[in-house]
């Protein structure tokens, strides 16, 4: 993929474009997990259904496991 400059640059200016914000992982997201199904067994897969729950937060993504869990999706 060609990008019009550096890839962190651009990610940075897409998410200043955009108003989007990084959400950091925080202990609270990472104890969420204990009580998560494991209908995905994707570590970082689970962390981000796990941060978009406690968050009330939709994920975007298009893998079909993750519409196993109770978690908007925006695809």
């Amino acid at each position: 993929m060609r990008l019009p400059f550096a890839p962190v640059e651009y990610v940075r200016s897409r998410v200043e474009h955009c108003g989007m914000q990084f959400l950091p992982i925080g202990l609270h997201h990472v104890a969420s997990l204990e009580g998560l199904p494991w209908h995905t067994q994707d570590p970082f897969d689970r962390l981000l259904v796990a941060q978009a729950l406690a968050e009330g937060v939709p994920i975007l993504t298009s893998d079909k496991k993750i519409q196993a869990y109770s978690v908007q999706r925006i695809w």
